[in-house]
């Protein structure tokens, strides 16, 4: 949790640095997003259209000119994939709850601004980088008819610091993304605004769903790994499919060649700083 704090932290820096701008208050929107977020990976045949699960952000623009500026959000949304859009007798599946902050840089193809008299609209592309964490869990039955969700990770469940497989290290839940997309936004009187925009996060991470290189075999694990039981039974479900059947050792269980990806799709509403806190800066000048 402090990791994710320091690095959204960081990310919005430089929103704090523009703040003391002295037109910051009249140069700013506040945004509020709802839509849907996308997996793109190893339990989606990287589909581009999966499974959308809703998402929700909340941000700052700073207006650098009438075609540039510059944005800091934060997001919360979830992904999963698995059966029935991946391999069917390979048989895995995953969610996560995910939480982003991103900074970015956006670029308007029109000029355009609260106040501007030369388009109300405009479409625009951005990108940025940003910084998001995860956390892997698949559903497993405890028995009579009761299901829990196990986070994934921790269960090492492509051998990752064994001894077997010295390469493989514990993946990190925190991690880097760079999103990039393109929208359209529209004034609505002079105080809102109204924004469309699709965007994917490119990761540098093959882990989002805990799928990335070979079988290991379920001996290696319920030796070498805590809970070697249970990880050995969620690194290979393919028995649940087909009764009997077990993955050997070095069989493909994803794509390494490919990191995973995810999208996002939302919808925001702006509301003009100068229309929330002008007050302020009135007050500022009568002190003066």
């Amino acid at each position: 949790m402090k990791n994710r704090i320091w690095a959204i932290a960081l990310l919005l820096l430089p929103l704090a640095a523009v703040a003391q701008h002295d037109d910051f208050i009249g140069r700013s929107d506040i945004l509020l997003s709802g839509g849907g977020m996308n997996y793109i990976g190893d339990l989606n045949n990287q589909s581009v259209f999966g499974r959308v699960h809703p998402a929700f952000s909340g941000g700052l623009r700073y207006r650098l000119d009438k075609r540039w500026a510059l944005r800091g959000e934060v997001a919360y949304g979830a992904l999963s994939g698995g059966n029935p859009d991946c391999i069917e007798r390979r048989n895995l599946s995953f969610r996560t709850d995910l939480f982003e902050g991103v900074l970015l840089g956006e670029f308007s193809f029109w000029p355009y601004g609260f106040g501007s008299t030369d388009h109300n609209w405009t479409l625009y592309m951005f990108g940025g980088v940003g910084v998001f964490h995860f956390n892997p869990m698949a559903k497993y039955s405890v028995g009579e008819g009761m299901e829990e969700w196990v986070a994934l990770q921790p269960l090492h469940t492509e051998g990752q610091g064994t001894l077997e497989y010295p390469d493989r290290r514990p993946y990190k839940l925190t991690e880097v993304c760079f999103p990039f997309g393109m929208g359209a936004k529209f004034l609505i009187g002079k105080t809102v605004s109204l924004s469309v925009e699709y965007g994917f996060r490119k990761t540098l991470t093959d882990y989002i769903d805990d799928v990335s290189k070979t079988y290991v075999g379920g001996d290696l694990l319920r030796e070498s790994v805590e809970n070697g039981e249970l990880a050995a039974t969620l690194a290979d479900r393919s028995g649940e499919v087909v009764p009997g059947y077990v993955n050997a050792p070095g069989i493909k269980r994803g794509d390494d060649s490919l990191d995973d990806w995810y999208s996002y799709f939302h919808v925001s509403v702006g509301f003009s700083l100068e229309t929330l806190m002008g007050w302020m800066r009135s007050k500022r000048c009568r002190i003066r």
